[in-house]
């Protein structure tokens, strides 16, 4: 039996949380407000903390900033408008996992179970400003998320994978922005792109002199990035001697540039990605067994969009921005399309559509440049009952968002009583 504490400015859900947790065979106290809540944390005697991320005066964020440098037990932010932002934040900050509301009994169980079997104490870190770059709410993204929250102030090697037009950039820059070297350079260097001959000089720099058109020293781009992070895309192309003076710059952090025969300390975060599965070409002797080790100290896999189809409609009014709507129509081609080209292929198609068509509307026959039919996945047939349930969901999220998290005025803008809301929400529920 854990102690867990309810700090939510919504009486229902509190209501709820506790219902669930006695049942559960907890013992549940609730506090109203961010002030209060801290005030009981600091007391001790918790086992567990279910945060709320939206209340006035005092947020939960700005719940677990105060606590920085207190020993606390596992907090678990819940939100009903999660975001990049905010999730990289909370966990960035110490909290124990962050969850999108409603939390059902299954998941709440096995929360508060996970939450038990870690009781270590948090640590929070300096929070810093947050962009909104990373649009995302697939519980696979929303994984990454949190990985990007842990690993932003750790100086480990990441290595970055998944198919081209997945975003691998885009992580790595968020990597750096939300870690403790955010004030320092971001140099990225494409490996596919740089000819093999002038890769070294582009790294390590060089002396004046070095070669032909060497008319003056270069820092290159590792020294560049020192005390930052170097981002080094499509590792997988790059050739095996240029991979072994890699490495050895990864164990010695020294770098010697062309032409020079004096080592030069770096202090750099480095970040790898690529397309290629760089085990199979470790295999095949394509790739050093020993770099790629170096490389993946941490790795992390972004999958391609037609494996989190919930992201593509963001994604795409993102692309749109405001004044240009999507019809029933174009949703429907947007969401069954496979998207080979990933997060890249729709940013594109999105773009294409809005510079072509005239009104406001994009309609699903100004998608037909997508391709035939074989590039289309077939929906899977849904009852009436369904289709409904499916539109509810969407309308319910969508006022949820727009009243940023306030039940009450969703359940106005929605025209319904807020109980007739929070039952819907249960409902929805696993």
């Amino acid at each position: 039996m854990a102690r867990v504490l309810i700090v939510d400015d919504d009486d229902g859900l509190r209501e709820s949380l506790t219902e669930a947790l006695l049942e559960l065979g907890h013992t549940a106290e609730a506090a109203p407000n961010g002030s209060s809540g801290l005030a009981r944390i600091r007391k001790g005697g918790l086992d567990a903390v279910l945060l709320d991320l939206r209340m006035p005066e005092m947020d939960g964020i700005a719940l677990l900033r105060a606590l920085e440098g207190v020993e606390a037990p596992p907090i678990a932010v819940l939100t009903a408008v999660p975001t990049a932002a905010n999730t990289i934040e909370a966990i960035r900050l110490g909290a124990f996992d962050h969850l999108a509301k409603p939390v059902g009994r299954a998941a709440l169980q096995a929360l508060i179970g996970r939450m038990l079997a870690l009781p270590a104490a948090r640590t929070g870190a300096i929070p810093k400003a947050m962009h909104e770059e990373i649009v995302a709410i697939s519980e696979s993204m929303r994984d990454v998320m949190k990985a990007i929250g842990r690993l932003a102030d750790s100086p480990t090697t990441v290595l970055i994978t998944g198919e081209t037009g997945t975003g691998k950039e885009i992580v790595a820059r968020a990597i750096h922005r939300y870690g403790s070297r955010s004030d320092r350079a971001f140099v990225a260097v494409n490996c596919a792109a740089i000819p093999v001959g002038l890769l070294e000089s582009e790294l390590f720099g060089h002396r004046r002199g070095a070669f032909t058109g060497a008319v003056a020293d270069a820092a290159g781009s590792i020294r560049s990035a020192d005390g930052g992070t170097l981002f080094l895309d499509e590792i997988g192309d790059m050739d095996a001697v240029m991979q072994a003076k890699l490495l050895r710059v990864l164990e010695t952090r020294e770098v010697v540039p062309v032409g020079g025969n004096r080592a030069v300390a770096v202090d750099v975060r480095f970040i790898a990605a690529t397309h290629q599965a760089l085990a199979q070409r470790v295999a095949e002797g394509k790739f050093r067994e020993d770099l790629y080790y170096r490389l993946s100290v941490v790795p992390l896999h972004l999958p391609p969009l037609r494996e989190r189809a919930a992201d593509i409609l963001p994604l795409a009014e993102r692309f749109l921005g405001h004044g240009r709507t999507l019809s029933a129509g174009a949703t429907a081609r947007l969401t069954t399309y496979a998207w080979p080209g990933n997060v890249r292929e729709l940013r594109n198609a999105i773009d294409r559509a809005a510079t072509l068509v005239p009104g406001n509307m994009i309609e699903a026959y100004d998608l037909d440049f997508l391709g035939d039919a074989g590039q289309v996945r077939a929906p899977e047939p849904k009852t009436l009952a369904e289709e409904i349930a499916m539109l509810e969901a969407r309308l319910i999220r969508e006022a949820l968002e727009a009243a940023r998290g306030n039940r009450t005025e969703a359940a106005r803008r929605l025209g319904i009583h807020r109980q007739l809301l929070y039952e819907k929400l249960r409902r929805a529920s696993p």
